[in-house]
């Protein structure tokens, strides 16, 4: 008896939820809505991209302990996806991105990743190539200099 009646209270509840006809209501789901427009957004300037970061000291030589700091971050957190030569494994490669993009676009990057793709064109290109976005990582302010350092090792600064 109670088998057959939850069997009939599920059948009510997928009708009911699944019967709605979508075509009587005035809301389009098939599209998200468009996002609103801050200054920031509209101001992008892809040197700097978009964050906290407008610039970021560093030094001429590499800080070893920093970078060794950001070896170890990035093999919790970016490794899975990212490989550090220019070869893609689930995103892109690493080689070479300290001499092609500035340390504040790098910073605010891996700290913001999501404002950054939406305004991004090369970003965008790269998403489409990647086919996942970068998911925000959490990183705090120290973990992301730490990993900007080892990139900068990866890439040969001395």
């Amino acid at each position: 008896m109670n088998k057959l009646f939850l069997i009939a209270m599920f059948g009510i509840f997928f009708f009911v939820s699944c019967g709605k006809d979508k075509s009587k209501t005035d809301e389009d789901f098939s599209t998200p809505p468009p996002a609103e427009k801050t200054a920031e957004a509209e101001s992008y300037d892809p040197k700097r991209g978009l964050g906290k970061y407008s610039t970021v000291e560093l030094g001429a030589s590499l800080d070893k302990a920093m970078a060794e700091k950001g070896l170890k971050a990035a093999e919790v957190k970016c490794t899975s996806c990212h490989k550090p030569t220019d070869e893609k494994l689930v995103g892109p490669g690493w080689k070479g991105v300290t001499e092609r993009r500035t340390p504040q676009w790098i910073m605010n990057f891996i700290t913001n990743p999501d404002p950054m793709i939406d305004k991004d064109p090369e970003l965008q290109a790269q998403l489409e190539l990647c086919m996942i976005r970068m998911p925000n990582q959490g990183l705090s302010d120290d973990e992301a200099r730490s990993i900007l350092e080892y990139m900068r090792q990866n890439d040969g600064v001395k």
